[in-house]
């Protein structure tokens, strides 16, 4: 299966934090099995309402090739930390 992986970054964090957040997920998913297909840093962006105080985030973007174990392994990491403000996963393809 093919999925999309997108998610936000608090922005209070240091660039070198930030940059360690993403490399963390993503090796959580690649040792789970993933296969990254491309990973894109987006930028800050403005939020459409506040986060947890915060009017800014960090996006980035996933795209991936896995079986659910490390998607569902990403979405409970991604949900308790707190570094990421937000998260979502998209299914690709059936």
């Amino acid at each position: 299966m093919k999925y999309e992986i997108l998610f936000i970054v608090r922005p209070d964090l240091q660039e070198d934090e930030i940059k360690n957040v993403f490399k963390n997920f993503e090796t959580l998913l690649v040792d789970n099995g993933a296969n990254i297909l491309s990973s894109k840093e987006l930028g800050q962006k403005e939020l459409a309402y506040d986060i947890k105080d915060h009017k800014t985030g960090y996006y980035f973007l996933i795209n991936v090739e896995s079986t659910s174990q490390a998607v569902d392994e990403f979405d409970r990491k991604a949900t308790i930390s707190e570094d990421i403000l937000r998260h979502i996963v998209v299914k690709l393809d059936k």
